[in-house]
């Protein structure tokens, strides 16, 4: 059996300070994510973070939270089901499901599942399409740590990014192009990539250049001038310089330049979350309109839009070539007699 892994980056179960706590210590715990010396950081992180960040997320969280749980893994479980169905529809018998890098419905725990249903095939899929070892990497780690403790390991396959893939471009396009139909248009597009330390640049990391690229990508799309759009990174964390410009500072200045409406649009995240919802939806748009903005639009995530179910199984099933995953009617037909090809030819 074939199957295809859709890894996220994850949740807390719940918008509670111990939950949270859980999750961030995971999270912030990956040496992947902060990469400074481990016993320092451990240090820092153990006798501060956890012990003041967990209840001022908590009431972050709190304030996006849906009847249906996290944002983040309710959208995430909508486009899981969406690209099965979408795979099916395109002959494939595979199966897919979803993980989460952090807390719950882990990869190790996914790849379980797997592995008891008969996988001997694994696509792994991540929601990330810029690579950086930040995020996408810290995936392939969580499946190479499951490999390493497990005996009879499924083949692997690894989709490192899809920044520049036109059917991902497009689906972007179609979301703003819509948003734009209904809204009108802005004076300034502002695209908020996350945000990494700038070293993780200069020791090679390409995320810098794929989110440039992505947004310039993205501009040739829409038709839009240089002036008509700008880049910034968002969700710095500590003290150390991180990729510029930054995301709130940014539309500060351009508040106070008289720039009237700006619409902003985070390309590096498939599905909507707490760095979308919160510190973009609520927190960047009140520091843009307190500094003299008249409208902020925030255009949401790709989430399950059907261009992105579309556009996501395109990708899958380039990745998936080779593999025997169609369906027996689809498989059947490439098997002709000798007899049915002659005469084909002689037609031709």
């Amino acid at each position: 059996m074939t199957a295809v892994l859709y890894c996220n980056l994850g949740t807390p179960d719940a918008p509670k300070a111990p939950e949270v706590r859980r999750f961030l210590a995971e999270f912030l715990g990956d040496p992947r994510v902060v990469e400074i010396p481990r016993l320092i950081w451990l240090m820092i992180l153990h006798g501060v973070i956890l012990r003041v960040r967990p209840a001022k997320s908590a009431a972050k969280y709190a304030s996006i939270w849906m009847p249906e749980g996290s944002p983040l893994k309710y959208w995430t479980d909508k486009l899981t089901a969406a690209l099965q169905t979408q795979l099916a529809q395109s002959g494939h018998q595979v199966q897919v499901r979803s993980a989460m890098r952090y807390g719950s419905n882990s990869i190790a725990t996914q790849l379980d599942a797997l592995k008891v249903a008969g996988a001997t095939r694994v696509l792994i899929l991540p929601a990330y399409p810029q690579y950086s070892a930040t995020t996408t990497a810290s995936v392939f780690d969580a499946v190479y740590t499951w490999a390493a403790a497990t005996r009879n390991i499924p083949e692997f396959r690894f989709v490192n990014h899809y920044h520049d893939d036109p059917r991902y471009i497009a689906a972007l396009a179609s979301k703003v192009q819509q948003y734009w139909q209904t809204n009108g248009r802005p004076d300034e597009l502002v695209m908020s990539f996350h945000g990494v330390p700038e070293r993780t640049l200069l020791l090679g990391d390409p995320y810098h250049c794929e989110c440039f690229k992505t947004a310039r990508l993205l501009a040739e799309h829409l038709g839009l001038a240089k002036n008509q759009y700008r880049v910034t990174f968002q969700s710095r964390l500590g003290r150390a310089k991180w990729l510029q410009p930054y995301t709130e500072p940014t539309l500060i200045e351009m508040g106070k330049s008289g720039v009237k409406r700006v619409d902003l649009i985070c390309p590096a995240f498939v599905s909507d979350c707490l760095e979308t919802l919160e510190e973009i939806n609520q927190e960047a748009r009140e520091a843009f309109l307190h500094a003299g903005g008249k409208e902020f639009h925030y255009i949401p995530c790709l989430n399950d839009d059907a261009a992105w179910v579309t556009a996501l199984g395109d990708i899958a099933q380039q990745h998936l070539q080779g593999w025997p995953t169609l369906s027996a009617p689809n498989t059947a037909a490439l098997h002709i007699s000798r007899e049915q090809a002659l005469a084909l030819g002689a037609k031709q």
